[in-house]
């Protein structure tokens, strides 16, 4: 038997305003034009991070350091593992200059024989630009990981 429960408002006993809601891996939402529905858990962005090109964390989600091996090569360290497979994306973004007009073409991706996600993953940081390409330390990378955690 299924129940509904509705509500505007849920808040914590105190009444204080908070919440923790905590949902099932089967949980689905409503898409915008509500004719579809989509698991809630899957769609959600597990880990994101923000750093500088001294690989300091500016801000970051599910990630708890950077290893710098080399110019435009890291590895991002993560707080929750992710499930051993290759059922994941990535994308980012990457700034040459605090104005953002470097007229290169930018890339973020997985680097090294294995790109399997479990606690790490090694990127690399890449450019080109009139034929010429390399790793480059950029002032500002950003990326973001969708996927399954452990």
């Amino acid at each position: 038997m299924t129940s509904q429960l509705n509500v505007d408002t849920i808040v914590d006993k105190a009444g204080s305003g908070g919440s923790n809601v905590k949902m099932a891996n089967t949980s689905t939402y409503v898409s915008d034009g509500g004719s579809a529905t989509q698991n809630t858990v899957q769609g959600l962005v597990k880990a994101w991070l923000a750093h500088d090109a001294s690989q300091s964390i500016t801000d970051s989600l599910n990630v708890s350091s950077i290893t710098d091996h080399s110019t435009g090569i890291h590895t991002y360290n993560f707080t929750n593992n992710w499930r051993a497979n290759l059922s994941y994306t990535m994308g980012g973004s990457c700034t040459f200059s605090d104005d953002n007009t470097t007229p290169y073409v930018r890339s973020i991706e997985a680097y090294g024989s294995t790109h399997v996600l479990t606690g790490s993953l090694k990127v690399s940081i890449q450019y080109t630009n009139s034929g010429s390409q390399g790793f480059y330390d950029y002032l500002w990378v950003n990326s973001q990981y969708s996927g399954d955690l452990a």
